[in-house]
């Protein structure tokens, strides 16, 4: 007579990564700053969603489906304020608007006029990563600079964010982090494509 044996399976017990814990202890602080800044922007647009996720992706910020789910990145709490408006703004106007048309702009441009410049912004803080550590730093130096961004004395930039004589304010800039590299030049013709790059 055969006897099968069952051989025993080890299994591991999943060790939490910092990263994990950190999106934890994260999460709800972020559910709460998406729901109340829905609600806010939601008196404009009168649209319904059906349920609000917060996940922690490495590269979308945000997403809505054609269900009506919205999700968002919990990294979004360390944006600097204007940015965490832009990305929710954007997926509402998708429960409208499942696309990236012409009337999908107009829908966002109605709250966030300026939001060209936003996505410009939201693309060099893409390109340099979106770590926690840099997400930090930029919204550390945004908040303090935020109450009455002047123009820096000689040229003088923060490490996050430069001033930029075409919108005369403070901006998130890659010209900061490398005055000679592409991005520099990304940044004139992207966000100022009438002023000349930066030689």
């Amino acid at each position: 007579m055969f006897r099968f044996r069952r051989k025993k399976v080890r299994r591991r017990s999943r060790r939490t990564s910092s990263v994990t814990k950190h999106y934890v202890e994260n999460k709800e602080v972020a559910r709460e700053l998406v729901l109340a800044r829905l609600a806010v922007f939601n008196r404009h647009y009168s649209l319904k969603w059906n349920r609000v996720a917060i996940r922690n992706q490495r590269r979308c910020w945000g997403s809505c489906t054609s269900l009506k789910n919205l999700n968002f990145n919990y990294k979004i709490i360390f944006l600097p304020p204007h940015l965490q408006d832009y990305i929710i703004v954007h997926e509402l106007c998708h429960l409208k608007e499942l696309n990236h048309g012409q009337n999908f702009w107009n829908l966002v441009a109605e709250t966030v006029p300026d939001y060209k410049q936003r996505i410009a912004e939201v693309k060099v803080i893409d390109k340099l990563g979106g770590s926690v550590k840099l997400l930090t730093k930029l919204q550390e130096n945004y908040l303090s600079g935020a109450k009455a961004p002047a123009k820096p004395e000689s040229g003088v930039a923060t490490s996050l964010e430069q001033w930029c004589e075409s919108c005369e304010r403070n901006v998130v800039c890659s010209c900061s982090f490398d005055k000679d590299s592409a991005l520099d030049q990304d940044h004139q013709t992207k966000i100022h494509p009438a002023s000349p790059a930066k030689t």
